[in-house]
């Protein structure tokens, strides 16, 4: 590693530190019943909190409800956090745990059941699980139809293969984060992720034959 990357490395990790720090702080002054600490909490990370729910859910309205849902919660189990994760990952933890139960609740709702033995036969092992976005002909089908046509094929993967779909592929997260946020092995995380990136390659085979 060169000298300017240590150092960018080092700045990132000071940055990762000193933010901790303050969570802890603002923690700290919840519990004793800081209600404008706990609005700078909110402040930090409602952002995230709120891209994380929609990428679940697929709507504005449900995903601030289900976001301010999720703070309301943090904030009644606040004496809960012990600080042996970060704050940004037991507040994640919770969000997910609403996003989850919002959708099994919608699925018994609207009776519709996700389809987890859709087959896997016909795929071949090693090959690409995203459609590429790069420009295509006139005759292919357009980048937004390809959105669409993925955002629809997620929306059908079941709560547990979704999440762990957009925790990787749109928030970026590393296979240990994604284990402490689940509470699960990065084993389970691994392989909840290789059945959801193949069932939605099959569901998305047409696009893939059109490109």
């Amino acid at each position: 590693m060169n000298e300017v990357a240590a150092a960018a490395s080092n700045s990132e990790q000071d940055e990762a530190a000193q933010s901790t720090a303050e969570d802890i702080a603002l923690v700290e002054r919840c519990r004793r019943g800081d209600t404008q600490a706990y609005n700078d909490l909110v402040t930090k990370y409602r952002n995230r909190a709120y891209a994380m729910i929609y990428n679940m859910v697929r709507n504005e309205q449900d995903a601030w409800d289900l976001a301010q849902e999720g703070f309301v919660k943090a904030w009644k189990s606040m004496d809960k956090f012990r600080g042996q994760s970060s704050f940004f990952t037991w507040i994640y933890r919770i969000m997910t745990n609403v996003a989850i139960d919002f959708l099994r609740k919608k699925q018994i709702q609207s009776g519709v059941e996700f389809d987890d033995q859709i087959g896997l036969k016909d795929i071949a092992p090693g090959a690409m699980t995203t459609p590429s976005r790069a420009a295509a002909p006139a005759q292919n089908i357009s980048n937004a139809e390809i959105r669409s046509r993925i955002d629809e094929a997620i929306s059908r993967l079941s709560p547990e293969h979704r999440t762990v779909i957009v925790m990787k592929e749109m928030d970026g997260m590393q296979y240990h984060e994604i284990a402490e946020v689940l509470e699960c092995s990065i084993g389970t995380v691994m392989s909840r992720l290789f059945y959801a990136r193949k069932k939605l390659q099959t569901m998305l085979k047409d696009v893939y034959e059109t490109l």
